[in-house]
């Protein structure tokens, strides 16, 4: 049973300590007490996401993103009745509380649910010609463009496999032998391998249209590039919680203008700001999509994955972001090459 001390916060904690509660523990969830232990509320991951893209700063108060009102069991629930509690309302832990209202225990999915490996199924886009790494990928499609030793995309395999997918679809057409020869079948990395071969080039969601059968739960997709430690059975977790037609993975990014920015009305100057910056989300290369969200992908078409997730936002959908807070890294360029190349040992632990 988990040891609910590994994700305790106090109520005066910041987001940023009640984010690294939830990071440490493992649990996916800060609990938030007062010093007696008694319980004030919980935060998940998604409340600290949510939080993030409503604008609020990681050392503003845990209350701000806090739910003040959590499921709780009593203490000497039975176990089936805890874990109706958490199917009835699509959570994954729950606080035990006394008569007082001071937590005893943690109860987690784990705990009262032999786990099992994720049938999501998983497709990741291996076939694209990998031009700006040029000239190292004149003879090796990026994919298999060793970063320490190991190929990108073997990296990522090994991060879905740690993490208990097993179904995997490599799109695949630049140099789509190579790969297919290196991964096979994916026995070697406990996973199932199938290959979806585009004839022509397809774009970051065409492929989609090429699975065999069409899918009956949500689907993973990724791109080829990346390098990540985030934890993608999260990312699918919360796009089952937000009820999500669709979901993308997105990241903070920061432009900063290089020089001193001048305000002008009237031609009179009205204010100078030096060097100023702004802060977007920019899309990751993870989605989460339901079936019926393929069904928009055209046959036989190129088409990139933010024209599938603007025809969703107009169409009305529920599309979802997910900010990742965990290492990410996409090998667009030989800069970010050179750069994972020195982050590889100390973030994959190798």
């Amino acid at each position: 049973m988990s040891d609910w001390h590994d994700c305790q916060v106090p109520s005066d904690a910041s987001i940023r300590e009640a984010m690294q509660a939830i990071e440490e523990s493992e649990l996916r969830i800060a609990v938030v007490t007062t010093a007696a232990d008694k319980l004030r509320g919980v935060v998940t991951d998604g409340d600290i996401r949510r939080g993030i893209l409503d604008g609020l700063s990681l050392e503003q108060p845990v209350e701000d993103v806090m739910n003040e009102d959590p499921v709780v069991a009593r203490r000497g629930s039975d176990p089936e009745r805890i874990a109706q509690l958490m199917t009835d309302h699509r959570i994954h832990q729950v606080p035990v509380v006394d008569a007082s209202g001071r937590v005893v225990r943690l109860m987690t999915i784990d705990d009262v649910v032999d786990p099992e490996e994720r049938s999501t199924p998983v497709v990741i886009m291996a076939g694209g010609l990998g031009t700006r790494l040029r000239p190292i990928t004149d003879d090796c499609p990026k994919p298999l463009v060793e970063v320490e030793g190991v190929p990108i995309l073997e990296t990522l395999l090994e991060q879905l496999a740690a993490q208990g997918f097993r179904r995997v679809y490599l799109s695949v057409n630049y140099k789509a032998q190579m790969i297919e020869e290196h991964f096979g079948e994916g026995a070697d990395w406990g996973l199932q391998i199938e290959y979806l071969r585009e004839e022509k080039r397809l774009g970051t969601a065409g492929p989609l249209s090429l699975l065999p059968d069409q899918p009956t739960e949500p689907v993973l997709v990724l791109n080829g590039d990346l390098m990540t430690t985030m934890n993608f059975g999260r990312l699918v977790d919360f796009h089952d919680e937000q009820a999500a037609m669709a979901t993308m993975g997105v990241r903070r990014h920061r432009v900063e203008i290089p020089y001193g920015v001048v305000e002008i009305e009237d031609r009179r100057i009205t204010g100078l700001e030096e060097k100023p910056s702004e802060e977007y989300f920019v899309n990751a290369g993870v989605y989460v999509l339901e079936p019926a969200a393929l069904e928009q992908v055209p046959d036989d078409a190129f088409f990139d994955m933010p024209e599938l997730f603007q025809l969703l936002v107009d169409d009305e959908r529920a599309v979802s972001a997910y900010p990742i807070q965990k290492y990410w890294r996409d090998i667009a360029h030989q800069d970010d090459l050179q750069r994972a190349q020195a982050e590889f040992n100390q973030v994959f632990d190798k």
